[in-house]
């Protein structure tokens, strides 16, 4: 069943047309990495998906309902998080006050209680600092940290954008480890990845955006051993 459906998204800055009619979908228990080049269009096009800046056309819909035009805030409820590019946590909140916020539409504290000591088992370290501000964490904390906390919430579907960006290969490591766990245990996730390799690697399928378009489609494993991909994105 598809959960996300993505169709003739295009998303303009003035002038120019960033996104150029692209197509997809996210199917439930998937893993959907979107890869590519910098400036390919695929920080856009999920902030597109999210009604984080305006499209100017196509269509979005998450369990078969019409979201194309439904505000960023209320995806939350409707079981989509977000780990926006750069973390975004907030900086002079406590570990567990950051927590406590990706719990925001939920009602029952002890089902909240449950998921946060869920979170702190999975990231010891993240216990360990409730109580320090999440500012002072590293890169790899606090990556760590924004991903409990958007996984607060229970969402059906995880958009990741750039998990890896600025981290240690042992954190990279880590936090793709955790992006299959969480897959494994019944989260959907749609992955802007720079990169590739990890990012196919761990992937059902994938996409490849050339300059605002989708250029190549298949399963990770095809694209991992693509010759013009391997060249093209992995350096190989």
């Amino acid at each position: 069943m598809s959960l996300l459906t993505v169709e003739n998204l295009e998303v303009c800055y003035g002038l120019i047309r960033a996104i150029k009619g692209v197509s997809f979908h996210v199917d439930e228990g998937e893993i959907v990495s979107l890869i590519g080049a910098n400036g390919a269009g695929k920080t856009t096009i999920m902030h597109a998906v999210c009604n984080l800046i305006p499209k100017a056309a196509g269509t979005v819909s998450f369990m078969g309902n019409d979201i194309t035009e439904t505000a960023a805030h209320k995806l939350v409820p409707m079981g989509i998080a977000q780990v926006p590019e750069g973390r975004r946590i907030f900086q002079e909140l406590t570990v567990a006050e950051n927590l406590r916020l990706g719990a925001y539409t939920r009602s029952d504290k002890k089902e909240i209680e449950e998921t946060r000591e869920k979170m702190y088992e999975r990231f010891p370290i993240l216990k360990e600092r409730a109580k320090q501000i999440a500012g002072t964490l590293s890169g790899g904390e606090q990556q760590m940290l924004a991903m409990s906390r958007a996984l607060m919430s229970h969402p059906k579907l995880l958009l990741l954008d750039e998990p890896s960006m600025g981290l240690s290969p042992l954190y990279v490591n880590i936090i793709f480890d955790m992006i299959k766990q969480v897959n494994a245990e019944g989260t959907t996730v749609l992955l802007v990845e720079q990169n590739a390799k990890k990012a196919l690697a761990i992937a059902d399928r994938a996409y490849v955006l050339e300059i605002g378009k989708i250029a190549r489609t298949g399963t990770g494993a095809e694209l991992l051993a693509d010759d013009s991909i391997r060249r093209a994105y992995l350096g190989d």
